[in-house]
């Protein structure tokens, strides 16, 4: 099932000129960074490792550029970025789901600069809370050495679950993982942390819990008690 994508489109790469244009966008951000945020990490991740090392610096301060609104002058990191995308060739990027399973569909067409600069890019289409929740993403995935998957996912979220519906509606799944009944009132912090405190010890391998699954269970439910207790009343 689609979830996610958007479209890069660049010069080619024998082309005389470096351009950069965006075309479709259809990343939801809701509640931020969400599978748009998430999407964007991914492709900046994937190809920021192959980017001349030189231009690592300036990647960091676009960044820091966009998140906070500025004026970016142009050309920028050689590449001119521009609304016409007349003569130039397409990248689609999606985030795809099958049950809570996340898969990543990363086209390469063009160089991967022009993959990144064109993520960070669309980034800047967006509001500032937005900006804000999805700027940390982009760093940390350019530290990302791995493969894009559960596990890049988990990572560049911050230790957060990369569930499908940990993404869209981490309310919902913070009361399931720590076993809420469905449709109940956001608990108040008492009850939270007494929730957490079962669920932890139900998991944990001293209490019968399997060794093999403890790790990412203690990391689901210490994520659940962050997400009920920010809103909890």
């Amino acid at each position: 099932m689609y979830l996610a994508g958007f479209e890069i489109w660049h010069s080619r790469p024998f082309a005389p000129t470096r351009r950069l244009a965006l075309g479709e966008i259809d990343l939801p951000m809701d509640p931020a960074p969400g599978l748009g945020g998430l999407l964007l990490a991914a492709v900046v991740s994937a190809h920021f490792r192959s980017v001349d090392e030189d231009l690592v610096p300036d990647i960091h301060r676009l960044v820091t550029q966009v998140t906070r609104g500025e004026k970016i002058v142009q050309p920028r990191l050689r590449h001119r970025y521009q609304v016409d995308r007349h003569g130039l060739a397409r990248s689609m990027h999606s985030i795809h789901g099958e049950g809570e399973t996340l898969e990543f569909d990363l086209e390469t067409h063009g160089s991967h600069l022009q993959q990144v600069l064109g993520a960070i890019y669309v980034l800047e289409r967006f509001d500032d809370s937005v900006r804000q929740a999805v700027a940390p993403l982009l760093h940390r995935a350019m530290k990302w050495g791995g493969t894009i998957g559960p596990a890049f996912a988990s990572y560049v979220l911050g230790g957060g679950s990369s569930s499908l519906t940990a993404l869209t509606d981490p309310r919902a799944w913070a009361l399931e993982v720590l076993g809420f009944p469905v449709g109940a009132a956001v608990p108040g912090k008492r009850e939270v942390q007494r929730r957490f405190r079962d669920r932890l010890r139900d998991v944990h391998p001293d209490h019968g819990g399997a060794e093999a699954d403890a790790s990412q269970l203690i990391a689901d439910i210490t994520e659940a008690r962050r997400v009920l207790l920010e809103s909890a009343p």
